[in-house]
């Protein structure tokens, strides 16, 4: 039966990622508050005869290109984001040859439940 995912975290692995996870998602709701903050004020720039160029438009594109890179970072890991604000993560793993996912949520200390790849949080398990 051919996988979902090509990458596969051991608990090991996934545990040794928590503190760039961390900061990831740190950097990463800065980031989208910086992208809301700008959208909100550009919606008034692009009134008629407003000049919505400068500063403005130049942090708007800062921060949706450091939102692109830090998107990438969990893309390229094949790390789910599954809730930006609560910092709910799966990380793909095989637990005896089934494919599942191991869930974290920023508020946890320690990656300590997984799910199958339908059921999502309200299926987690305790490891």
């Amino acid at each position: 039966m051919p996988y979902q995912f090509t990458k596969h975290y051991t608990l090991e692995e996934a545990r040794a990622l928590l503190p760039r996870v961390r900061r990831w998602l740190e950097l990463l709701q800065e980031s989208r508050h910086k992208l809301t903050r700008c959208e909100r004020k550009l919606g008034y720039a692009t009134q008629p005869g407003c000049d919505t160029g400068g500063r403005l438009v130049n942090a708007w594109v800062r921060a949706l290109v450091e939102t692109g890179c830090l998107l990438m970072e969990f893309q390229q890991r094949q790390i789910q984001i599954k809730d930006l604000e609560r910092g709910l993560l799966d990380f793909p793993a095989l637990i005896n040859g089934r494919e599942v996912l191991l869930c974290w949520e920023k508020s946890e200390a320690d990656i300590g439940f997984w799910h199958d790849l339908d059921s999502g949080y309200s299926g987690r398990e305790a490891l």
